[in-house]
């Protein structure tokens, strides 16, 4: 949406302005919550519509609005919701995605979320960008590797990378007014596969449930030497979970994910000389570590 044209005054300044921004929002907010809160605020502010200005479209009250764009009380129902993004012109179909699996984090039972979405006339079909989709195909598959390795799960990592798809819906225009759009993307992936992944006292991500799926476990036949095998691996990989951000990133794509070197650069959004760096930086850190055991592999 284009943001309102604001006249400027005599004296060259900008005139003071209706209303104010929405406070922050409450700290109790969930994962899936903020998932689809954090992009309607940003859409709010880069709109440059006032609080008055939304509840004059949407027709809701002020008290109301505000508890909105907040997340504080009742989780909000799809009705309201509804009516302040398409003030927004934001679109519909990836935000009640993300308003559906925030209502399930809320405990919001099936009816409940049914019968709110049934308040509302039916939602013309939609498709996302045209370059949105083709950056999501060809991403797809890396990212989904990715989030598998923290969380574990087929169905966890896919709904994780299904909901960064939504949000990056949301946010596109942002998205490719970046420097550049992989990076961005690669970061909003990272940020929400974080938040649902298993993390030691200190904050590092635990990875070490992944010493219980690598291939030489599987071939391994003897449950003594299994276990030793799991005790060991588990410590590697708790080793690599301590490795600076990007180091972390390219060394769980490539020795985790088995994604090829040439392929990883255009999955986190760095350079070839970059991503060789941050390989060649974690296998020397993961060496001087291990240098004792004959094949830290």
């Amino acid at each position: 949406m284009t943001p309102s044209f604001t006249p400027e005054q005599s004296d060259g300044e900008p005139p003071s302005r209706r209303g104010r921004k929405p406070e922050s929002i409450w700290e109790k907010v969930g994962a899936s919550h903020r998932a689809w809160l954090e992009p309607v605020r940003s859409r709010l502010f880069a709109s440059g519509l006032t609080l008055d200005d939304l509840v004059n479209r949407s027709g809701y009250s002020k008290t109301r609005i505000s508890e909105l764009l907040r997340g504080k009380g009742y989780y909000p129902g799809w009705q309201i919701t509804y009516s302040v993004i398409c003030s927004l012109d934001i679109p519909i179909l990836p935000l009640r995605r993300l308003w559906t699996a925030a209502a399930r984090e809320a405990h919001k039972d099936t009816a409940w979320i049914e019968n709110r979405i049934h308040e509302v006339q039916p939602l013309q079909p939609e498709q996302p960008p045209l370059a949105h989709q083709g950056f999501t195909e060809a991403i797809r598959q890396p990212y989904t590797d990715y989030a598998r390795a923290f969380l574990q799960t087929d169905r966890r990592a896919r709904w994780v990378v299904a909901e960064v798809f939504d949000i990056l819906w949301l946010g596109w225009d942002e998205a490719t007014a970046s420097p550049d759009v992989r990076r961005h993307a690669w970061r909003l992936l990272r940020s929400r596969v974080m938040l649902r992944a298993h993390h030691h006292p200190d904050g590092h991500p635990d990875l070490r449930a992944a010493a219980f799926s690598t291939v030489t476990q599987s071939q391994t036949d003897d449950l003594a030497a299994r276990f030793a095998q799991i005790g060991e691996q588990a410590d590697f990989f708790d080793a690599i979970a301590r490795l600076p951000h990007d180091q972390l990133d390219v060394t769980v794509l490539r020795y985790l994910c088995g994604i090829s070197e040439d392929t990883i650069p255009a999955v986190v959004g760095l350079s070839p000389a970059i991503t060789r760096a941050m390989d060649h930086h974690a296998r020397g850190a993961l060496e001087r570590i291990y240098h004792r055991h004959e094949n830290p592999e």
